[in-house]
């Protein structure tokens, strides 16, 4: 396994489309929030609380969002959308949504891949080429050693860690994933990335960097989606290397 992007570029992409993550992690709070608005109760909340934090949304937004998420403030009903379907090339997408409105969701998600060389397809259409997988990302430090992390992260029920350059990634069953998070957080350690997505077991690629730049276009547009949560794809060249 092991995806490809480094640390800068995973941070650079975090910090171009930061307001847009304020939104977007809102919408995961208040959805995690439904199931109650305690984290220590709710690991899907403490989570979503985690990745906020990480990206620097305040206080007061997070403890707004679960307060929409319980009820205690009048919010938003959003429901879970996911889309499958080709890029320019033959790269499989995945794009995953929470959205207030279906039909306005389903529509500009549509547009985007006509638009750019793109197909959507069908449920089913693509997802078999990946494998549904926690990841949680950490950057490689000189005080972090990588037999102890891979122990702590074995005991706590993680089934693989991949050493990058830059790097350390877990892979999780997404059942386990919480447990994980949640052992791996008590040890003081910190995440880069920290999800439940689509692993590609499987990868391709455009024939030219034309084409690579029209990929590159269409997934910006589709993760500048307000309503669009996240965007999994198959391509084996790193898209935050394109210019």
């Amino acid at each position: 396994m092991g995806r490809h992007g480094t640390i800068a570029g995973r941070k650079a992409a975090q910090d171009s489309k930061r307001s847009a993550m304020f939104t977007k992690y809102a919408r995961q709070i208040i959805v995690a929030a439904k199931a109650g608005g305690d984290p220590e109760y709710n690991a899907t909340l403490r989570v979503a609380i985690a990745k906020a934090k990480g990206i620097g949304m305040p206080n007061d937004n997070i403890k707004k969002a679960i307060k929409k998420g319980t009820g205690e403030l009048e919010g938003e009903s959003y429901s879970e959308l996911s889309f499958e379907g080709y890029g320019v090339g033959g790269v499989a997408v995945i794009v995953e949504a929470l959205t207030d409105n279906t039909n306005r969701t389903t529509a500009s998600v549509r547009s985007t891949f006509d638009k750019h060389g793109g197909n959507l397809g069908t449920p089913g259409c693509v997802s078999y080429m990946f494998n549904r997988k926690g990841v949680l990302v950490i950057e490689k430090t000189d005080e972090l050693d990588e037999d102890e992390l891979m122990m702590m992260a074995l005991d706590a029920g993680a089934e693989d860690m991949v050493v990058n350059e830059d790097s350390f990634e877990i892979y999780t069953e997404p059942a386990a994933f919480n447990d994980v998070h949640g052992a791996l957080s008590e040890a003081g350690l910190e995440f880069v990335e920290a999800e439940v997505e689509y692993v590609p077991s499987m990868e391709a690629a455009p024939k030219d960097e034309k084409e690579l730049k029209r990929l590159k276009k269409m997934i910006d547009i589709l993760e500048e989606n307000d309503d669009v949560q996240k965007v999994h794809h198959n391509c084996s060249v790193d898209l935050e290397e394109i210019e």
